[in-house]
């Protein structure tokens, strides 16, 4: 039997031991690092976010949120090569068209819970073609912050340069059309060397799903609806590519394979890219130059909008996932969704017009905004998304390498691709 001054003894030891345990309990839940991994390093959007975290930090001291930019061009693989070695993020901006893949594959956790319990929240303002690719079995797993039509900006200055119609004069008069706007880039083309006439952004021949901004407008789309057929090979795809084949080779309107150009360094006359780069534009006075934003040019099955998406979810192997949770709420919830929209435009129905958008968006005129945003938001289709799309990806990308050649058989490749992908997409 021990003595009853050691008993005591032994029994402060353990209260103390205890308690200390308590206190470093305490001081852990006083520091909670937060990491978010995101595709963009643009000072403008960096010092958004971090405004955000830190209005969720005066409510919340113990918690410390870091933005991570990564390479927008190899985000994805990026994103997934930290969860695969262990040193996942706590959340994430996932691209529409990897969607598919992190919501089935388990990775990310279920949000609605923390939504609906967030007070003042109102999710179910939020349409569910907004929501549908993250969601499963009636769980959110990612927030679809921005929801950005693409569109087209506009260097009056090198037009009018080059004696052709403006795009607002071309809506003007009914003719904003893709011949007609090929032939505006093609007359800045010619008539002035050095700059290029259209670029679709972030296209380069590599990230073939942003050229869906040109090829929507004939209805043509990679697989069917319900994803399990190839539709490269259908007439619609190959003529929109046939026409954007011509304007390369022949009208030599849009850059070529290899050649980089920058729009907002005032080299070309168009581009197609969402209104977030906006922020892109020249703010030196000697640099500035005329510009406009408007809709995509009718295509031949009419009018019709492309809209990109980014979601923001809570990796499953954090191991502050229930802080992170209640960061995504507070980050965007009403409130500051109408932050963002100045850069990302949300899909919440109280936010989608023109006066609510221009209060964040001093770049864009009302009218801009409401044909451009509200429109393109309310009509447009998403980019395309698969599950597996990083190979499907890789597989089309390597099979259009046959497109951009001068004399290419544009039937012929598209055959050979869906002969490649048919397998994976029928999984």
């Amino acid at each position: 039997m021990a003595h009853p001054i050691r008993k005591r003894t032994m029994l402060a030891a353990a209260l103390a031991g205890t308690l200390a345990l308590s206190l470093a309990g305490t001081a852990m839940a006083q520091d909670v690092n937060l990491r978010m991994t995101l595709w963009s390093a643009n000072e403008a959007h960096l010092k958004l976010f971090n405004e955000i975290a830190e209005g969720f930090k005066k409510q919340n001291p113990n918690v410390n949120v870091r933005f991570e930019p990564l390479p927008f061009e190899t985000y994805t693989t990026a994103l997934t090569t930290q969860i695969a070695g262990g040193n996942a993020p706590d959340m994430a901006w996932i691209f529409e068209t990897a969607a598919y893949d992190f919501v089935n594959s388990g990775a990310l956790v279920p949000l609605t819970p923390v939504l609906d319990a967030t007070p003042g929240y109102n999710l179910g303002e939020v349409p569910a073609s907004a929501t549908e690719r993250w969601t499963r079995d009636g769980q959110l797993y990612a927030y679809p912050f921005s929801t950005s039509p693409f569109a087209v900006f506009v260097n009056n200055d090198l037009i009018k340069k080059a004696g052709a119609k403006t795009p607002a004069e071309l809506i003007a008069a009914g003719q904003w059309t893709w011949p007609n706007a090929i032939a505006t880039a093609q007359a800045v083309a010619q008539s002035q060397p050095g700059k290029a006439g259209l670029v679709v952004r972030d296209f380069n021949y590599q990230a073939w799903q942003f050229l869906s901004s040109v090829t929507y407008g004939w209805g043509a789309t990679p697989w069917s609806a319900d994803g399990k057929r190839c539709t490269l090979a259908d007439k619609p795809m190959v003529d929109a590519l046939a026409f954007v084949h011509d304007a390369v080779f022949d009208k030599k309107a849009m850059p070529g394979p290899g050649q980089s150009v920058d729009f907002f360094a005032g080299d070309a006359a168009m581009t197609i890219t969402q209104i977030s780069r906006a922020s892109l534009l020249p703010k030196d006075k000697e640099k500035a130059f005329s510009w406009d934003l408007v809709p995509l040019p009718k295509g031949p099955v009419g009018d019709y909008a492309l809209v990109g998406q980014a979601g923001v979810g809570v990796l499953k192997a954090s191991k502050n996932a229930p802080v992170a949770a209640r960061f995504v709420a507070y980050m965007t919830n009403p409130e500051n969704s109408a932050r963002l929209a100045q850069f990302f435009p949300s899909a919440r129905k109280s936010l989608l017009n023109a006066q609510t958008l221009a209060k964040t968006n001093a770049l864009l005129t009302p009218a801009q905004l409401d044909t451009v945003v509200v429109s393109g938001i309310s009509t447009g289709k998403l980019m395309p998304g698969h599950t597996d799309f990083a190979r499907l990806q890789q597989m089309v990308r390597s099979g259009l390498d046959a497109v951009w050649q001068p004399q290419a058989n544009i039937p012929a490749a598209m055959q050979a691709v869906c002969g490649q992908i048919a397998p994976l997409l029928a999984k």
